[in-house]
């Protein structure tokens, strides 16, 4: 694995840490959970190969503190952070983006806000769930998982958040194979673990619950690829990419696995999305 250029940039509130890899047209990645850049440590070599690859810790998460650590998070502050990552590595000039799950819905943020700084934004199972039309029982659904990390913590949460997330009727799932990525080192794994309360208390109810402007989104929509896992149909965090996808007529993309694909497959992860982005 190629090392990587690290750096900091100070943002309204935090400090980030990115690292950056390769050469040519700058591609922003967003993590999403509580994976952090090293979760795209596994396509962003490959990648490198035709483009400047960065990515990010988000504000809050691992090395990416906040100067506030009780700080209330939203979207839009985070896609402002991707933008300010945008102007210090290609300043001018039109960069390609791509998301998961949390960072999907900043960079779908990012696509409306500053239309003119992004080529093309590929945006895999943003957990939008204000766009359902059974979006109450799916606020619902946040509400239970805050009250139960209050009332009995972190644990007792996610299992409350995995089984609301997975599609009707399947079996039971360990509530880590959703709210992280499969560890690659001890540190990354003491990092994930040490981040899962602030996501699940702080990113989920406040990403989840927000809804993007819809017809500014449509107007844009020719620079949207939505995306979902080939293994997460019907599953809550593939459900938003497929309603928007079928409402702006446009392909939805099926990438290997399921939600957590680019951990689990990322050697055809990373060639799917070469391929949409070089479409």
């Amino acid at each position: 694995m190629t090392e990587p250029t690290l750096g900091r940039l100070r943002v309204d509130g935090a400090t980030l840490h990115y690292e950056v890899r390769g050469r040519g047209p700058l591609l922003l990645l967003i993590p999403g959970g509580t994976g952090g850049a090293a979760s795209f440590d596994g396509v962003a070599d490959d990648l490198a190969a035709d483009y400047t690859v960065a990515s990010y810790d988000p504000r809050g998460l691992s090395r990416s503190p906040l100067d506030a650590p009780e700080a209330a998070q939203r979207v839009a502050q985070h896609a402002d952070d991707g933008f300010r990552l945008l102007e210090l590595l290609s300043p001018g000039k039109p960069a390609l983006v791509a998301g998961c799950s949390s960072g999907a819905i900043v960079a779908l943020h990012l696509l409306t806000s500053h239309p003119e700084r992004i080529e093309r934004v590929v945006a895999h199972e943003p957990p939008l769930v204000g766009v359902l039309p059974d979006a109450a029982e799916h606020h619902a659904l946040l509400a239970r998982v805050q009250d139960t990390l209050r009332r009995d913590g972190l644990m007792p949460a996610a299992a409350e958040f995995a089984a609301g997330l997975r599609r009707p009727g399947a079996d039971p799932v360990d509530a880590r194979a959703v709210t992280e990525l499969p560890p690659q080192a001890a540190a990354r794994a003491e990092r994930t673990m040490a981040d899962m309360s602030y996501f699940l208390g702080r990113i989920v109810p406040s990403f989840m619950a927000y809804v993007p402007d819809m017809d500014r989104l449509a107007a844009l929509s020719d620079r949207l690829v939505l995306a979902g896992g080939a293994d997460s149909r019907g599953e809550l965090p593939y459900r938003p990419a497929a309603f928007l996808a079928e409402r702006y007529g446009t392909e939805l993309v099926h990438f290997p696995g399921g939600h957590t694909g680019l951990s689990t497959h990322p050697a055809e992860f990373g060639e799917l999305l070469r391929k949409v982005l070089d479409t």
